[in-house]
Order: C-alpha cells, then sequence, then structure tokens
C-alpha cells in the first residue's frame, strides 16, 4: 500500500511536470484538510507528514504551551508539553502525534479537490517562472484557436495570447499554422499567469537575425538600431566589432540566402540592412538608402538633419506615402528634413538676399560716428617783431594776433620738353616745290587748251556719264551714281614718287 502510494506521487510528478517535493507537499496539505473534516477540528491545528522514502503517513495535531489551559485541543501545559519535548518553554508550539481513523468519502473527495488544486497552482507558478525569465525571446507555436480579439498559440506548457493589436495585417492565419512569436509579456492573473506575444514588435526581428546570423549571435557583428513597419518594410543599422568584418554582407549571407530566411518567416516583409556609422551627417546619408544623397547639414542642438538629393532622387528618398523617410527618422533618431538640389539652390539664393537685405537696414539704422571737433586756433601774443623801440604799438597795444602760416615756396613745374624735330630725309622734296601753286598741269609734255566749242576731258565724262545713266533709267535697271576719283591725285601719284622710310 504504502508502495503504491509512492507510485502514484512519481507519476503524477512525472505527468504535470512537476518536482516530487511539490507533489508530496499538495498531498500533504489534502490530508491535513481532509483530516480537519472529518474530526471536526477547525484552526490549522493538524499538520501531516509523508515519508518520501517509506511513504508512511504521520499526522500531528499542533498545540500551544500555556501556563493555564482554556482549550484543550488546541493548548496543553509546560509539563505535559515537556513529554513530547523536554527543550518546551511556555510560549512554543509542540507537535503531538495523533492516531486517526480512516477518511471516508467526503473527506477522500475534498483531499482530491485540495490535491488538484495545489497542483494546478504548482503548475501555474513553474510556468510563471519558467516564461518570466523568458521576456524579451523569441518562441514557437501553434496556432490552437481563432477567436475574434485574439489568437491562441499553444507553447507546449501553456497557452499565449496573441492580441489584434499585436498581429500583422498583411497576414493571414489558419488553425494548425506554426508560428515564431515574440516573448513580449508576463503576468499573474486570476486565471493563472498570462503569457502574451507579439508578431510586430520590432526586436521580433533582432531575434530572428541572431537565429539566422551567427555573427550577431556570436557578438562579431552588433545591431544598432532597428526601425520597422510590420508587414511592409524595417531598416536594420549593423556594425563591426572585428576589423575586417563587413557588417553588412554577413547579415545578407551568400547570395542573401540569411535575409531570404528572415523574410520568409516575416511573410514576405521587406529588409534594408544598412551600415551603422558614428558620425550622424553619413548615418543619415545611409539610412535614406537606396536614394542617393548629395549633402547632409545636420543641428546637434535640435537634432535636425537638412539633406540634399537629386531632383530626380527625390520620390525614392522620401519613399511612397513618406514611408523611406519615416523609416530613416526612426532609425537614426533625427528629424530629416529632405529637399531636391534645385529647391536647395533656390532657398539658398533667397536667404541671400535676405542677408543683404538685412545687412543693408542694418546699416541704415546704425548711429552716425560722430566727427571729432577741430580744435580752435589760439591767439598768440605779437611777435616781439611788432614791438616798437621795445614797447607795442598804441595801434596793437592789448591786442592778440594769430600766427601767420608761412607762404607756401613756390613749386616750378617744368615744361615737357618739346618733341625732337623729325630727322630731314635726304632727297625728298615736296609736291609744291616742284609744281608751283599757279603753274599749268602738264600732262604729254604740254598743257592742254580749251577750244572754243571743245569740251574738256571732264565735261566729256559727265556728260557719257549721264548717257549712261539715261539709257538705264530707259531700260528699267537699277542705277548706281559712283564718285568719280579725283584725276589730279592720279596725276600727282604718276609724277611723284616718295620714298619709304
Amino acid at each position: 500500500m504504502k508502495n503504491d502510494f509512492l507510485i502514484a506521487i512519481t507519476q503524477l510528478s512525472a505527468e504535470k511536470n512537476l518536482p516530487k517535493e511539490v507533489v508530496l507537499e499538495a498531498v500533504e496539505a489534502a490530508l491535513a484538510s481532509a483530516f480537519k473534516r472529518e474530526a471536526n477540528e477547525t484552526g490549522p491545528n493538524i499538520t501531516v507528514k509523508v515519508n518520501p522514502t517509506s511513504g508512511e503517513v504521520l499526522v500531528y495535531t499542533m498545540k500551544t504551551v500555556v501556563e493555564t489551559v482554556e482549550d484543550a485541543k488546541i493548548e496543553l501545559t509546560l509539563g505535559e508539553a515537556q513529554v513530547f519535548d523536554k527543550k518546551a518553554q511556555i510560549g512554543h508550539t509542540v507537535a503531538i502525534e495523533t492516531m486517526v481513523k480512516n477518511a471516508g468519502r467526503i473527506a477522500a473527495q475534498t483531499a482530491k479537490q485540495v490535491v488538484m488544486q495545489r497542483l494546478r497552482e504548482a503548475e501555474r507558478e513553474v510556468v510563471f517562472a519558467e516564461f518570466v525569465g523568458r521576456e524579451g525571446d523569441i518562441v514557437s507555436g501553434i496556432i490552437q484557436r481563432i477567436e475574434p480579439k485574439q489568437i491562441i498559440i499553444d507553447l507546449g506548457k501553456t497557452e499565449a495570447i496573441l492580441p489584434s493589436a499585436e498581429q500583422i495585417r498583411t497576414e493571414h492565419y489558419r488553425p494548425g499554422q506554426r508560428l515564431k512569436v515574440y516573448l513580449h509579456e508576463v503576468f499573474r492573473s486570476g486565471r493563472g499567469p498570462q503569457v502574451v506575444v507579439s508578431r510586430t514588435h520590432r526586436n521580433l526581428v533582432r531575434r530572428l537575425f541572431e537565429l539566422e546570423v551567427p555573427e550577431i549571435f556570436n557578438g562579431t557583428v552588433e545591431i544598432k538600431s532597428i526601425a520597422r513597419e510590420p508587414g511592409f518594410r524595417s531598416k536594420v543599422a549593423v556594425a563591426a566589432r572585428q576589423e575586417g568584418v563587413d557588417a553588412v554582407g554577413a547579415c545578407v549571407g551568400l547570395r542573401g540566402i540569411r535575409i531570404q530566411n528572415i523574410i520568409n518567416e516575416l511573410s514576405g516583409e521587406k529588409i534594408d540592412v544598412i551600415e551603422w556609422h558614428p558620425d550622424a551627417s553619413v548615418f543619415v546619408a545611409n539610412a535614406l538608402s537606396p536614394a542617393p544623397v548629395v549633402s547632409v547639414r545636420v543641428n546637434e542642438d535640435e537634432k535636425t538633419a537638412a539633406v540634399v538629393v537629386p531632383d530626380r532622387q527625390l520620390s525614392l528618398a522620401i519613399g511612397r506615402e513618406g514611408q523611406n523617410a519615416r523609416l530613416a527618422a526612426k532609425l537614426t533618431g533625427w528629424r530629416i528634413d529632405i529637399k531636391s538640389a534645385s529647391a536647395a539652390e533656390a532657398d539658398r539664393l533667397v536667404w541671400a538676399e535676405e542677408e543683404a537685405v538685412r545687412a543693408a537696414e542694418a546699416a541704415l539704422l546704425a548711429p552716425p560716428v560722430a566727427e571729432e571737433p577741430t580744435p580752435e586756433p589760439v591767439a598768440e601774443p605779437l611777435a616781439p617783431a611788432a614791438r616798437v623801440g621795445g614797447a607795442v604799438p598804441a595801434a596793437t597795444a592789448g591786442t592778440w594776433a594769430l600766427p601767420t602760416a608761412p607762404a607756401p615756396a613756390a613749386v616750378t613745374v617744368a615744361a615737357p620738353p618739346a618733341p625732337a624735330a623729325a630727322p630731314a630725309l635726304a632727297g625728298i622734296r615736296f609736291a609744291e616745290e616742284i609744281f608751283p601753286a599757279a603753274a599749268p598741269i602738264v600732262i604729254g609734255g604740254k598743257p592742254e587748251k580749251k577750244g572754243k566749242g571743245k569740251k574738256t576731258r571732264d565735261e566729256e565724262g559727265v556728260a557719257a556719264a549721264a548717257k549712261v545713266k539715261k539709257a538705264k533709267r530707259s531700260s528699267g535697271r537699277p542705277v548706281y551714281e559712283v564718285e568719280e576719283e579725283d584725276d589730279e591725285l592720279e596725276e600727282y601719284s604718276e609724277l611723284i614718287r616718295v620714298p619709304r622710310r
């Protein structure tokens, strides 16, 4: 009988996955409750001890040592107490072994209920102690049932709750589906320990990277920050702790196999892995990838960053519905202002004009600089030369005269030297010397005489030109009048030869 009792306790311990000591404590409490009910005893004055080796059950009645006994069921005198315990003193509690009769059906049912209740409480404590230490970890479970506001996931030892707020909107869940979830919170409640899990927490991405990337698990590569919009896109900033390690390449893996496993676990959520940098401007530029960045200007006091991107890359930098810029701001912790190159240049010109206007206004409003007053001339007494016979003349007596400045010395400006006359060229004679003004012009050795009724050469030329002009006008062609050259200059050029200098 005793051996069967120990075997039952061992089996119960294995079923409930509880320590044997916990099961024994539950059985002892149940037997004490049954014996109390059978003996109509009140108060905690009966205890039960089970020998874990032999399975023997011992029942004790607990009584208090007093000088005067008022209730014999719970009190005894000092002399009676020293029979059971020689070291007993007034005020001590003494355990007295008691023989009880076998419990009836009602007492047995009570003991069963107490045992189950104690074992249930023990299970809850074990579950709470196990999962409370795993908060922030990733666990795997199977969807047991789907309710309107939550999903119940079986974790093996207990059930976890996946609230609707922690579910990814783009995912479709079904009973029997296996999921990896983030252990978000564990707390006690009237129904026992409650385990709340999440699929939207950003640390779920961190734990998945630790599972897939050995460099992150052993600390060679560190995840600096994570920004996530569940079901759509995530950005992860990584940095290498060991020189020579490519942090981004380690996370992506050969042909992207590592990052692809994480994407599949998150139902196709896009993940951007960027390199962390201690310089805020470089980090902000990296966070806006895949958009190229022209320049970044940061304000350390206000934690703001002004980013300039090419005109054609502005939409890519902002992202769909501002998603890329929003994730970059969450990742870096900076407020990011994105502008195109043309808009930034226009703002710079406007700012320059405003600065010029402010400078001009400041110059106008500035107080005028006070000029130093010119010192007034001080009158001096007359010079000794003005005295006559050692006395001041009557006309000048008692008067003062200002000192007269010496007359400036006469300055003579030398006239510029006259240009030297050009040296006379030997053998050169002028036309006036050869042909006097009154001398007739001789052509062909004889002067031409005007005969009566004969026209000169000039008159003949004019007449001929008039005929040509008249003929052209009659033909309807355009007429262009050309000034006649001076025949005399032509004749002079033939007769006079001036040697070159």
